[in-house]
C-alpha cells in the first residue's frame, strides 16, 4: 500500500509542481496576478498535506514555510521579485527531491541542510511582509454577514466553505473547525441541496460551516491558514472580513496508464478482426446459394465499421494529455542550464492546453531537453555579443504547441546567434563528412539539414550541459520513433526553430494493399490520387526511367518491386499503377496487383527498420501476417 501512495504522491506532486511553476511564471510578469497567486498557494498546500503522509521532514518544513508566504501575499495581493525568487526555488527544490525519490525512494543526502536552507530564506520574507499582509487582510470586503444567532456569542466570526475536493487534499473541515480557539457557536448547512440520496457523492464535500468564536481575529485566521483561501471572517465589532474563496471543482478520475494502454491495444486487435469479416463474406459469396450470406456479412461489417470506429477515436481521447505539465518541466532546467553556462535565460511557453497522445508526451522529454541544451549553450550568445548586437541580456526562448488538423506542431525557438549555413558547410568538410565540391553545391537549407548528419555536432567543445559531440540526429530518430518529424528554421544572427511536426493521437490509417512478387505491401492511401492500368506500349524510357502520360500530364513512373528488392514479374501487356503526389508532383508506383483496401492501427517500426525513409510503420492482417506500410511520396524522395 505505501508503494501504491508514494506512486501517486510522485504522480500527482509532479502535477502540482507544473501547477505551481506556471503560476509562479505568471507572477514574475504580473506580481499582482490574483488567479495566479491564489493557484500556487493552493498547489503548495497540497503539496505539503501529500508530503506529510510520509516520512518527509524536510519537505514538509520547507512547504510549511512556503505557505505561511504565499499566504501573505494573498493578503496584499502582491509580492516582489525576491519572493517569488525564494518561491521558485522552493518548487526547483521539490521538483529535484521527486527525481530522486523516483529513483531511489529516498531524498537527498543534502535534504535536510538545504531544506534549512530554504526555511531560513522564507522565514526572512515572511517576517519582511507580515505586517503589510495583516493590514490588508483587515480592510478586505465581504459579502457575507454572520447570522444573528451569533451576536453576543464572541468577537470574531467565520465563515468556512471547503472545496468540493477537499477530502482528498487531506483536509478534514470538522477538525479545522473544532480546533478554532475560543469555539462558542457553530451552525453547518449544506452549499448545495442535497437531493435524494441516490444523488449523495460520499467523496464531495458539500458543507458551508459558520462559527463564531471570543478569540481575536488574528488567532482565529491562524487557525485556519492551511485553507485560508476558503474562508471568510468578520470581526463583529468592525464587520471587517477577507475575501470570499473560488469555489467549485473540476472531478476527474486517475486510470492506470497500464490499462489504457491495454484498452489501445484491444481496439487494435479488434480492428484487425474486423477486417477479416471482408474475406469471409468474400468465400460465402464463392458459395453455392451463399449470395445472400455474403452480402448479409457485408452489412455487419459496415455496422461493425462504425462502432470499432468510434470506439478506436474514444480510446485515442483517453489517452490525450495536456503538454502543459511537461512544458513546465523545463522551467527549472532552462534556468540551471543557463546558470552553468553565465547565462540569462527567460522561457515562455504557450498552447500547454494542447492535448496528445500520452506516447507522444513521455517521448518528447529527452529531445525537448537536448533542443534546449542545444539552443542555451550553442544559440544563446554572451551578454555582452548580446549588448553589442542590440539584443536584450535576458536571452528569450519560447516553447509553443498547435494543433493542425491530426498534427500537433511543437516549436522551441529562440533570439539567438541562429545556424551560419556557411560554418556548416566548413566543418562538415574539415570533419570528412561532405567533400568541398559536394558542400559547395548546397543551398543554405540543406547545409542546416547537415545538423541531423549521425555523428555530426556544431559543438567546437565537449561541455557538461550538450555532451560529448552528441548531434541532432537524436533528436530527429526519437521524431520518427513517434511516427512524426522535425525540422529546423534559422537566420544568422536571429535565432533558431526546432520544429517538430507529430500526430496528435493513435489514428486509423486508410490502407491500400498491393502485391509485389510474392510480398504484400501496404501504401497510405492520403497520398494515393488514383489508380490506372497503363498498357506497355504508352509507357516511354525517359533518361534513366521510364514514364507515361496520364491525360494531359506526363509522369514518372517507377517499379515498387524495385525499390522494395521484390521480385521482378514478368513480361506483361499492361501495368497496374498507384499514382501518388510526391512535393506536388504526380509519381507512378507499378505493382503486380492491388488486392485490398482497409482501416489499420499502423505503429512505427523499431529496430533495424526504425526511421528507414519510405517506410511508415507496421500492421498485422487479418491472417496474422505482418504488413508494412510504405509512404509512396517518401520512397522517391
Amino acid at each position: 500500500m505505501t508503494d501504491d501512495l508514494m506512486v501517486q504522491f510522485l504522480s500527482e506532486g509532479r502535477e502540482l509542481v507544473a501547477s505551481a511553476e506556471h503560476d509562479l511564471a505568471s507572477l514574475a510578469r504580473r506580481p499582482d496576478d490574483a488567479g495566479a497567486l491564489d493557484g500556487c498557494f493552493r498547489a503548495i498546500h497540497t503539496l505539503k498535506g501529500s508530503a506529510g503522509l510520509f516520512d518527509l521532514r524536510p519537505m514538509s518544513l520547507m512547504l510549511h514555510a512556503a505557505e505561511d508566504l504565499l499566504t501573505l501575499l494573498r493578503a496584499e495581493r502582491t509580492g516582489v521579485a525576491e519572493d517569488f525568487e525564494a518561491l521558485f526555488s522552493v518548487v526547483d527544490t521539490v521538483d529535484r527531491w521527486l527525481d530522486a525519490l523516483d529513483r531511489a525512494g529516498v531524498l537527498p543526502a543534502d535534504a535536510e541542510l538545504v531544506g534549512e536552507s530554504e526555511t531560513r530564506r522564507l522565514r526572512a520574507l515572511v517576517a519582511s511582509v507580515s505586517a503589510a499582509a495583516d493590514t490588508a487582510a483587515r480592510t478586505a470586503p465581504t459579502s457575507w454577514r454572520p447570522p444573528q444567532a451569533f451576536d453576543g456569542l464572541g468577537a470574531t466570526a467565520v465563515r468556512y466553505t471547503p472545496r468540493a475536493d477537499s477530502y482528498f487534499s487531506g483536509d478534514d473541515p470538522i477538525a479545522i473547525v473544532a480546533a478554532m480557539p475560543g469555539l462558542a457557536g457553530l451552525q453547518v448547512s449544506p452549499r448545495e441541496a442535497w437531493g435524494g440520496l441516490e444523488d449523495y457523492d460520499p467523496y464531495a464535500c458539500n458543507l458551508v460551516l459558520e462559527a463564531v468564536s471570543t478569540a481575536g481575529r488574528s488567532e482565529v485566521e491562524a487557525a485556519f491558514r492551511f485553507v485560508a483561501d476558503q474562508i471568510e471572517v468578520v470581526d463583529l465589532t468592525a464587520e471587517e472580513t477577507v475575501p470570499a474563496p473560488e469555489q467549485g471543482a473540476r472531478k476527474t478520475l486517475r486510470i492506470d496508464a497500464e490499462r489504457v494502454d491495454r484498452l489501445a491495444a484491444l481496439a487494435g486487435d479488434l480492428i484487425i478482426a474486423k477486417n477479416g469479416l471482408a474475406d469471409l463474406a468474400a468465400q460465402a459469396e464463392g458459395l453455392p446459394g451463399g449470395q445472400a450470406l455474403g452480402q448479409a456479412l457485408r452489412a455487419r461489417q459496415v455496422q461493425l465499421d462504425r462502432l470499432v470506429g468510434d470506439l478506436h477515436a474514444t480510446v485515442g481521447k483517453v489517452r490525450l494529455v495536456a503538454l502543459g505539465p511537461l512544458f513546465a518541466r523545463f522551467h527549472r532546467l532552462a534556468r540551471e542550464i543557463a546558470r552553468s553556462l553565465d547565462k540569462t535565460v527567460s522561457l515562455e511557453v504557450e498552447g500547454g492546453d494542447v492535448e496528445v497522445d500520452k506516447t507522444i508526451v513521455d517521448g518528447l522529454f529527452e529531445p525537448l531537453l537536448h533542443v534546449l541544451r542545444n539552443a542555451i549553450d550553442h544559440g544563446v550568445e554572451p551578454a555582452d555579443v548580446r549588448a553589442r548586437a542590440g539584443k536584450p541580456a535576458a536571452a528569450s526562448i519560447r516553447f509553443t504547441a498547435r494543433a493542425v488538423a491530426d498534427q500537433v506542431m511543437i516549436e522551441v525557438r529562440d533570439d539567438g546567434a541562429g545556424i551560419d549555413p556557411a560554418g556548416i558547410r566548413a566543418l562538415a568538410v574539415q570533419r570528412g563528412v561532405l567533400t568541398r565540391d559536394t558542400a559547395d553545391r548546397l543551398d543554405d537549407q540543406a547545409s542546416i539539414d547537415l545538423i541531423f548528419t549521425p555523428g555530426f555536432s556544431s559543438a567546437s567543445e565537449v561541455s557538461a550541459v550538450s555532451g560529448r559531440g552528441v548531434g541532432m540526429d537524436v533528436v530527429r530518430d526519437a521524431a520518427q520513433k513517434l511516427g512524426g518529424k522535425v525540422v529546423v528554421d534559422s537566420r544568422v544572427g536571429k535565432g533558431a526553430t526546432v520544429r517538430f511536426i507529430l500526430p496528435v493521437t493513435m489514428v486509423l490509417t486508410k490502407v491500400m494493399v498491393v502485391t509485389c512478387g510474392e510480398e504484400r505491401y501496404g501504401l497510405a492511401l492520403d497520398t494515393v490520387v488514383e489508380t490506372v492500368r497503363v498498357p506497355t506500349e504508352r509507357i516511354v524510357p525517359v533518361r534513366a526511367g521510364r514514364a507515361f502520360q496520364l491525360r494531359d500530364a506526363v509522369v514518372p513512373l517507377v517499379s515498387l518491386g524495385d525499390l522494395v528488392g521484390a521480385v521482378a514479374s514478368g513480361h506483361r501487356p499492361s501495368e497496374r499503377v498507384v499514382v501518388a503526389r510526391a512535393r506536388g508532383e504526380l509519381v507512378g508506383f507499378s505493382v503486380d496487383a492491388i488486392v485490398d483496401r482497409m482501416d489499420a492501427t499502423v505503429r512505427p517500426m523499431t529496430g533495424l527498420l526504425a526511421g528507414a525513409p519510405g517506410v511508415m510503420g507496421a500492421t498485422l492482417l487479418a491472417d496474422g501476417a505482418v504488413l508494412m506500410v510504405l509512404d509512396p511520396a517518401e520512397l522517391v524522395l
